[in-house]
């Protein structure tokens, strides 16, 4: 007796090639038709082979149809990630970005060029009006610049840039940093929160003295303020909707209030806390969630105080306060609702706003300006820096609008555009990049200075070995310092001075490696390593030089140079 056999049915496998390719086949299909007009010679045989071979497959093709066997499409066309059409690719190809024919410039959101081509690209400062120099003829404003700008200089001094990498801790967190603190006194001081809830404070003159706190939140840090009247004290902002107060001293934290008391029941009632500051004469924290309301907490007792207002639009997120230096009774804020406005706290209601200044996508950040309190900085997502030189005159319409590169959220922390403390024109403000840019062969993604009263780039910093972004960046208040935290990791510039020129290989860099094993399935890649759950980390040098793949001379580049 003959052995049975049972047939292998498989599902059929479809193969798409790119339009080009077909329209390419099919000539040759039509040639070869042309050919055979030509010579009709024919096979029969080979015919009714073919017509058999034909109906064999249409016959497996229904079975393995009727046994619920689909079948299987392999495509092999250019797909683009952005418009999701095929036929062309769009995206980044190394330092260089392919522009989607089907969408606008990815920097100015304009359509008629290219991303590479944009002319806010090659110069930050197209489009932008200056800041005018005359004197106002509002008395409003006179009285202001006699009473509360008698200590800025009339002459802008230079500016001194940070742009070389004194020191680092690299893969300090166990995931991205989030946000960046001086310490208001100590000058070498740095704290810095992750997106794990873990608070960081590392004094970066001695490099190896650095501590995590991991257990004061649960997940992301996304604000710290010190203390106004206790230098130990440190006060934190979590999206698990608690506020805390540390105690360097001591590393005792404490909860201040808790707005999901019975844990998580959904996401619709979970409430995360975004934007703090601190309004030292009132002693008052204050804290906005994701759902667009303010509370405030008195620092005195240390319970809430108040009840919650509405300042944003209900169930959008407020991811910025800030209370103004000089007179801390305003308030500015930011959220997700495309608007940043500026409140009074002695009547703070629901729609009781002063000002609202529109934007026409989502608001990260927005600043007084430190000194004199009357200048407002706004960073939003449609690429757009945006400055209103006097909160006393129109605020209509930002006073310019500066083109740069920060549309980018997921994944990383949100670019924001900070003042420097110490620049007594309020003219200076630090950011960092999204598109990378083409140095010598390596993509690098750049911290940029820029000069908010004209929109000129004064400088771009970068490091051949920090090839990650650095959203995060904060400017010392007293020193020419500057931190930035990329990743997991934290860095600190300094200005490189002509006599450390020989000195530039000496910086001192340490590495922190995880003790856990389930570290070991996880990529060695410090982009990849953004979701790890490495708690423990234990200090290794990277010897004692830091060697850097380029010059230091190519470390920055100042705005007369353009970029190729």
């Amino acid at each position: 007796m003959a052995p049975t056999t049972r047939s292998l049915l498989f599902p059929r496998v479809i193969v798409e090639n790119d339009n080009d390719y077909e329209q390419s086949s099919s000539e040759e299909e039509e040639d070869d038709d042309d050919d055979d007009e030509k010579e009709p010679l024919h096979d029969e045989d080979e015919e009714e082979n073919g017509r058999n071979s034909e109906n064999e497959g249409q016959r497996i093709e229904e079975e393995s149809n009727k046994k619920g066997k689909a079948p299987i499409t392999i495509s092999l066309k250019k797909v683009c990630k952005v418009c999701k059409r095929t036929g062309h690719e769009a995206g980044f190809k190394g330092a260089t970005y392919i522009d989607c024919p089907m969408k606008p410039c990815f920097l100015c959101k304009m359509p008629g060029h290219t991303t590479m081509t944009c002319p806010h690209r090659v110069a930050t400062e197209f489009g932008v009006i200056p800041a005018s120099n005359k004197n106002t003829r509002n008395a409003l404003l006179y009285v202001f610049e006699r009473q509360f700008k008698p200590h800025i200089p009339p002459i802008k001094p230079a500016f001194v840039i940070p742009d070389q990498v004194n020191c680092a801790v690299i893969r300090y967190h166990s995931r991205r940093v989030t946000c960046l603190e001086f310490h208001p006194t100590n000058n070498r001081l740095l704290l810095s929160g992750d997106k794990k809830g873990q608070v960081g404070v590392w004094d970066y003159d001695k490099v190896h003295e650095k501590v995590v706190y991991g257990n004061i939140h649960s997940c992301i840090v996304n604000n710290m303020r010190f203390s106004p009247t206790n230098d130990d004290l440190i006060y934190a902002a979590s999206s698990d909707g608690t506020i805390s107060c540390t105690d360097m001293e001591t590393g005792i934290s404490s909860q201040l209030m808790n707005l999901n008391p019975d844990g998580w029941q959904g996401p619709n009632s979970w409430r995360m806390l975004y934007g703090m500051d601190i309004n030292p004469e009132k002693h008052t924290v204050f804290v906005a969630d994701n759902f667009g309301f303010l509370y405030s907490v008195d620092t005195r007792s240390n319970n809430r105080s108040g009840q919650a207002v509405l300042i944003h639009k209900k169930g959008s997120k407020v991811v910025g306060l800030h209370c103004n230096p000089l007179q801390p009774d305003l308030l500015l804020s930011c959220g997700n609702d495309h608007f940043a406005r500026v409140w009074d706290i002695r009547r703070l209601v629901a729609g009781s706003s002063l000002y609202d200044l529109a934007h026409r996508r989502v608001v990260n950040s927005a600043y007084f300006s430190p000194i004199s309190g009357c200048k407002i900085l706004t960073t939003s997502q449609d690429n757009r820096i945006r400055v209103w030189d006097s909160i006393f005159g129109n605020l209509d319409s930002p006073s310019r609008e500066i083109v740069h590169s920060h549309d980018f959220n997921r994944h990383l922390t949100p670019f924001r555009a900070e003042w420097d403390p110490k620049d007594p024109s309020e003219s200076l403000a630090v950011i960092g990049r999204y598109i990378s840019e083409n140095y010598n062969g390596i993509a690098l993604h750049p911290i940029d200075f820029i000069d908010v009263s004209t929109g000129q780039l004064v400088a771009e910093v970068m490091d051949p070995n920090i090839t990650t972004i650095s959203p995060v960046n904060k400017l010392h208040p007293r020193d020419d310092v500057l931190a930035s935290g990329s990743s997991r990791s934290l860095f600190i510039w300094r200005p490189k001075d002509d006599h450390e020129l020989a000195e530039q290989d000496e910086r001192k860099i340490v590495i922190c490696t995880g003790m856990e094993k389930k570290r070991k399935h996880k990529s060695k890649n410090d982009d990849s390593d953004d979701d790890s759950d490495v708690d423990k980390s234990t200090p290794t040098t990277k010897g004692k030089n830091f060697k850097s793949k380029k010059p230091a001379t190519g470390m920055k580049k100042t705005s007369h140079k353009m970029k190729r």
